[in-house]
């Protein structure tokens, strides 16, 4: 019964054993983290002092990015030390903090987008009744909600895992303490836990899926009676950013948390939580700076004025 005894620490094998390899994968990782942070940080900054950019839009866009540095944070620095130890231990305790940090950003994420497509959506369908609609209240109840079923999800998924017996020396085949490889390294009964997270996951992703898709129905309808092609397209160019963002989240993340075991492999695995965790807040920013105008603009304004107070 020894090696059934609850485990004080887990190890975490990573993307790789090869010490050559995890040399050049720390900088690679660590260049992307860098690159997440500060593009974020960018577009808090720019939204933040720009008064052009004070509308719903792109409140959104700020709690976006700051849910995408949360997820990033999650993940990335543990990893780039595990990269530089030879023994890449977690405590039982940091490792069900990052599962349910991760959960919580997931969650927060797709809500996010979410009401983002619902805010394209007044605007582009009822844009006289847009600013009664899409009022500072309402943003705040939207953004309040999008975080909450952030931590519902997360702790649905949380309070079973306290329970889940591991053995006394855990290898999780992943490069964090993400559910799924969590739950495939236990050694007790999971069912009820991966009943929990299919649920959970097919509930909170196909709810939030579904109201981005009903959003784009009703913007597609409307467009598409838009008589010159010039009117279309700038439409449709205020939803390119949203939709690219939606495409990369959703494609991977609800594959990787509803599939089979059976079609279930560690570099699969690895690649789509690379793409979702870790690639997807670096895209996020740079995304919505190159798609949109507006920002493209008001980056601009915030570097002149940066330029001037140096020059002076």
């Amino acid at each position: 019964m020894e090696n059934q005894t609850s485990a004080s620490e887990f190890v975490l094998l990573g993307l790789t054993r090869d010490p050559h390899l995890q040399s050049l994968l720390f900088f690679v990782f660590l260049v992307i983290y860098f690159i997440t942070l500060l593009g974020n940080m960018v577009i808090m900054i720019v939204i933040s002092t720009d008064p052009h950019l004070h509308s719903p839009m792109y409140f959104f866009l700020f709690h976006l990015a700051l849910t995408d540095i949360c997820y990033a944070t999650t993940v990335v620095p543990h990893m780039l030390v595990n990269f530089l130890l030879k023994q890449k231990t977690i405590g039982f305790s940091a490792c069900i903090i990052q599962m349910s940090l991760i959960l919580l950003s997931a969650g927060s994420e797709i809500f996010m987008l979410s009401a983002m497509a619902y805010d394209r959506y007044v605007a582009i369908c009822k844009p006289l009744h847009y600013q009664e609609v899409m009022n500072r209240p309402a943003c705040s109840h939207l953004v309040g909600g999008a975080w909450a079923m952030g931590v519902l999800h997360s702790i649905i998924n949380t309070m079973p895992m306290l329970n889940v017996q591991f053995c006394k020396y855990t290898e999780i085949k992943h490069f964090s303490c993400e559910l799924p490889p969590l739950l495939t390294a236990a050694c007790g009964r999971t069912f009820l836990n991966k009943l929990v997270l299919l649920s959970s996951a097919v509930i909170f992703g196909s709810s939030s899926f579904l109201l981005t898709v009903i959003s784009y129905i009703y913007i597609i309808s409307t467009v598409l009676k838009i008589q010159s092609s010039k009117g279309r397209h700038k439409v449709f160019s205020t939803c390119s950013s949203h939709l690219i963002v939606v495409a990369l989240l959703y494609t991977t993340a609800l594959f990787q948390y509803t599939k089979p075991s059976s079609v279930s492999s560690v570099i699969l695995d690895h690649l789509f939580s690379i793409q979702y965790s870790i690639l997807t807040p670096m895209l996020n920013p740079i995304i919505y700076s190159l798609k949109n105008n507006d920002v493209k603009i008001a980056l601009g304004r915030m570097l002149e004025k940066v330029h001037i107070s140096q020059s002076v």
